[in-house]
Order: structure tokens, then C-alpha cells, then sequence
């Protein structure tokens, strides 16, 4: 017997494996139907919320070039739930991917409106020591949108490989075309995997309407993080199993801040 592991779609072993080798050698990965959309919905309509708050709140939100913004999201429901930061197709790629104990770091949204451009082509993450050594999957970045993403409202693009070749030969390749800059289109419930590393930038939202994507980031346990931050109500992280508690790296408060203010403002290598 085949075992699986249910979210939406059922995945096996099997498929864990095969995104896991993708992941190593393109620095990227799509998984289809993670998520149910009444979830994600639920998760849109809060954010439209929050977004509208943080932006009456001086430094409640990052800006990310023009008409481009990031806000870190609150530890309250919808957002705080095991199903999504702890979900099991998730965790079983994280557990093939780091070697060691990994801990989750950042919940975050990336959200470009009407009259944003491209990106520079960045990292988000220096090398661990230089260019020249290839390095293991010691980030990730695991995305997830909150609308359909399409060609017109700034799709993520990244350029597949270049997380084990040096920054300049990378840029050389993209410029010459030897490796193409894609776009992923994503549909709400899609979750995609990628490393920090590989390169890749923003796109233009041509849309009317906002173009929010979750971030959630885990790294090996060893990394320093202080550009992002997580804070949890004592009485929510002390009523998650020991395993998760172990895998949050946060600050736990009696109350959570009414007003955040973001820290997260450079983020290109």
C-alpha cells in the first residue's frame, strides 16, 4: 500500500521525493491543491483588512519600490493555524530538505498593486561563504497566493539553477537568455517552495486589484534572522505540541502590539 499524505490533493512519498529533487536542482517547486480555497478566501478577506489598517499606521508597512509593499502578519486567527504553518506536505519536503532541526522564522505577505514595475534581479540571502562553493538548502521560502495569480497581476519570476552557479554568471545568463527569466502562475490553494538563493525578481501588476502572496520562511536552526521576526500570544504557542513550539522561532508575549512596525525594508542581494 501506497502511503499518502492528504491536504487537498493527496500526495505520496513518492511525489515528496520527486519535488524535493526539483527543488535541489531548479531552487523551485509548485505543489497543486495544498490548500482548500474556503481557507484561502478566509485568508484574503482578513488581509484586505489588515492591509487596510497597517496602512493608517506610521512604518506599518514595508515598501518594496514603487507600488510594492510587505507587512508581517499577526499570529491570530485566520493566519495562526497549524494546518497551514505546520502542514504535513509541507513539513514532509522541509524534513527531506534540511538535514538538521529547521525552525520557522518569518509570516509575511508581498502584495504589488497597479504601477508597480520589475524588480531587480536579486537574491534574498547572501552565500554562506562565497560564490564559488555550492551551498546546501539551508533556506526556503514556502509561498502560497491569496488570489489566482496570472500573466497581468505580477507573477513571482525567478530564473531556474541559478542557486548553484556565482550572482555575475547567473546575471550573464539571464541577460544573454542561456537561462529564462519565468513567470509561475499559481492558483489560490497552490503552494510553491523555493530557495532564497536562486534568482529572481517581482513583475509588474497590471491589475486593478492587489496581488498579496504569503511567505512563510524556514531555515536550519543556526542561521541568524534578525531582518524578520515572529511574536506569539503565550497562551497560543503554550497550546501547541512541544514539536511545534520547538520549530517556532519567536517571541512570546502575554498580549500581541496593537501597531507593528515593519523591519523588513532591504531584502536584495
Amino acid at each position: 500500500m501506497v502511503k499518502t499524505i492528504s491536504g487537498i490533493a493527496n500526495y505520496t512519498a513518492t511525489d515528496l521525493d520527486r519535488f524535493v529533487e526539483d527543488l535541489n536542482r531548479d531552487g523551485i517547486c509548485v505543489i497543486r491543491g495544498v490548500f482548500d480555497r474556503n481557507l484561502i478566501g478566509e485568508w484574503a478577506q482578513a488581509f484586505d483588512k489588515l492591509f487596510r489598517d497597517r496602512q493608517n499606521q506610521p512604518g506599518g508597512l514595508a515598501p518594496r519600490e514603487i507600488a510594492r509593499y510587505y507587512l508581517t502578519l499577526p499570529w491570530i486567527s485566520p493566519f495562526a493555524n497549524t494546518e497551514v504553518f505546520a502542514n504535513p506536505v509541507i513539513m514532509g519536503i522541509l524534513e527531506r530538505v534540511f538535514y538538521q532541526e529547521y525552525v520557522m522564522v518569518q509570516l509575511g505577505v508581498d502584495v504589488p498593486f497597479q504601477g508597480s514595475d520589475y524588480q531587480e534581479t536579486h537574491r534574498d540571502y547572501r552565500t554562506l561563504f562565497t560564490d564559488n562553493i555550492v551551498t546546501p538548502l539551508y533556506a526556503l521560502a514556502v509561498n502560497f497566493p491569496l488570489v489566482e495569480v496570472t500573466s497581468e497581476n505580477g507573477p513571482f519570476q525567478m530564473a531556474r539553477g541559478t542557486h548553484v552557479i556565482p550572482r555575475e554568471e547567473g546575471l550573464r545568463k539571464i541577460a544573454t537568455g542561456e537561462i529564462p527569466m519565468e513567470s509561475f502562475y499559481m492558483q489560490p490553494g497552490d503552494v510553491m517552495i523555493r530557495t532564497p538563493l536562486a534568482l529572481h525578481r517581482g513583475s509588474p501588476n497590471r491589475t486593478s486589484q492587489p496581488r498579496p502572496m504569503v511567505v512563510m520562511g524556514y531555515v536550519m536552526h543556526w542561521l541568524h534572522t534578525p531582518k524578520v521576526d515572529l511574536t506569539l500570544e503565550r497562551d497560543y504557542y503554550e497550546s501547541l505540541p512541544e514539536k511545534l513550539r520547538q520549530m517556532l522561532r519567536c517571541q512570546v508575549v502575554d498580549q500581541l502590539p496593537k501597531e507593528k512596525v515593519e523591519t523588513y525594508v532591504n531584502f536584495k542581494y
